[in-house]
């Protein structure tokens, strides 16, 4: 019998000082059985970071062909694709023929490791890739439960995360504008 996803609810008061955007976000978050904890923090921090009309959660690593997030207008075409982890370049140069607008958030202890042996790749791509800082991460990954209300304010390349447990603050990095 295959495992189920567990299933995380978040109430996020976004405040978004950088593209002045401002929004209670109520999410229903599925985290694969393979998932960790921080990766799906990073997925819900990639959400807020882009929040949008039409942004949604896909079924990500159940589904190898599509990524972890993406926009799609009224008509169906695909406007954003984002990717969480160290995806191949080969996959984000498909993903490049098929969205308007690419971006990938890496997070993880081995994120410098994989960027310097993709950045050669990444580099003729139209695609925008960012690191989060991991040890922030990791933090924000114990600060949540299985239904989290929390406050996220995002100014000047980094997120200041307030749940009932506790609150911390993520960076993030710009490694490559494509």
């Amino acid at each position: 019998m295959a495992l189920k996803p567990t299933i995380y609810k978040f109430d996020i008061s976004l405040s978004d000082l950088d593209r002045n955007v401002y929004d209670t976000l109520n999410l229903t978050v599925a985290r694969h059985p393979s998932e960790t904890l921080e990766r799906m923090m990073a997925r819900v921090l990639a959400y807020c970071l882009n929040a949008d009309d039409g942004l949604t959660f896909t079924k990500g690593l159940s589904e190898p062909d599509v990524p972890d997030i993406w926009a799609r207008t009224l008509d169906g075409q695909l406007v954003l694709w984002i990717d969480v982890g160290e995806p191949a370049a080969e996959r984000i140069k498909k993903a490049t023929r098929i969205s308007k607008s690419v971006k990938v958030y890496s997070f993880n202890s081995k994120s410098t490791v994989w960027w310097e042996q993709a950045k050669s790749k990444y580099s003729e791509l139209p695609v925008s890739v960012f690191r989060f800082d991991h040890s922030s991460i990791k933090i924000l990954a114990g600060l949540v439960g299985r239904t989290t209300e929390c406050s996220i304010t995002i100014s000047d390349g980094s997120a200041f995360v307030a749940t009932q447990l506790g609150e911390c603050e993520v960076a993030w990095v710009q490694l490559h504008t494509g």
